[in-house]
């Protein structure tokens, strides 16, 4: 049996797939700056540094991020943020995280992070991440997930294709398997609903060696790929759609289920907040406008 590599040993790869997110990153906010052009709007993304801190203080070589946000006409509030973090977690937080020894915690993680609220009620909200974890273990995470407010059978359907051939393409089991994990996960207990009508999420898909991190790596750019390639498609079919007032009132009463869900829930709230992550960033999932009615 390999063995599993040592943290330390991950340094090169970390910095491959960080080179890779930011590269997802940049071409991701290309495509949604072209479509506000092409609705006539010169809205862009604005960039904002950060470093990790603890209590209020830097952390020395506790990396950091870039926090882009833009606001415009189709897209209400969308933030694309890339971060590269490291350092020590709490001995109690370690023991929920895959691999983290609580005598030494020590870690490393990169990743990015989008989440889409738009303006028009017909197009749908979107979240996408893909992330590479190190602890005593290696590991990658992520996927996409489609947040309607108005559900379309056909948007629906061509969301899920594109991720579904992204898995097809590495394992014929992945797609199944990470389906469902997204409906189990993307699911609001105390409201008895789902977030949204799903995508996939995979976790804890671990690298005991290099040919894993290969395998593992070419997976999570074709995920990547996979929704630069779908949602901007479903953007244009929708954005010029008319919407009632009644509609719009169900998309912020839907903004109001997602905001719990990411407040209450979602592990990459947490993970962010645990972490010393900056909290513009880590809060820029939350809508700009919603209502509990």
């Amino acid at each position: 049996m390999t063995e599993t590599i040592p943290q330390a040993d991950w340094t090169d790869a970390t910095a491959r797939a960080r080179v890779w997110f930011e590269s997802l990153r940049d071409r991701i906010c290309a495509a949604f700056e072209a479509i506000e052009r092409e609705a006539g709007s010169d809205a862009c993304f604005t960039y904002t540094p950060w470093n990790r801190e603890h209590a209020g203080e830097p952390v020395e070589n506790g990396g950091g991020g870039v926090q882009g946000l833009m606001k415009g006409k189709v897209f209400e509030k969308v933030g694309v943020n890339v971060s590269t973090v490291g350092g020590v977690f709490s001995p109690e937080f370690a023991r929920t995280i895959n691999g983290a020894d609580p005598e030494n915690p020590t870690f490393t993680a990169t990743g990015i992070s989008l989440v889409a609220h738009m303006a028009n009620p017909h197009v749908p909200a979107v979240h996408m991440n893909t992330r590479f974890l190190t602890t005593r273990k290696a590991w990658f995470g992520g996927g996409g997930d489609l947040n309607p407010p108005i559900p379309y059978d056909e948007d629906t359907a061509e969301f899920h294709a594109a991720f579904k051939a992204a898995c097809d393409a590495h394992d014929e089991g992945y797609y199944p398997r990470f389906k469902a994990w997204a409906d189990d996960y993307f699911y609001i207990p105390h409201r008895r609903v789902h977030r949204g009508v799903g995508g996939i999420f995979y976790d804890h898909l671990e690298c005991p060696d290099m040919d894993g991190f290969e395998a593992n790596f070419a997976f999570t750019r074709d995920v990547g790929e996979a929704f630069l390639d779908v949602f901007p498609r479903l953007v244009r079919r929708r954005m010029g759609m008319p919407f009632t007032e009644a509609e719009k009132h169900q998309q912020l009463v839907w903004r109001g289920r997602y905001a719990e869900f990411n407040l209450v829930y979602d592990r990459g709230t947490l993970f962010g907040l645990k972490t010393g992550g900056n909290i513009d960033a880590i809060l820029m999932s939350l809508p700009p406008e919603a209502i509990w009615a």
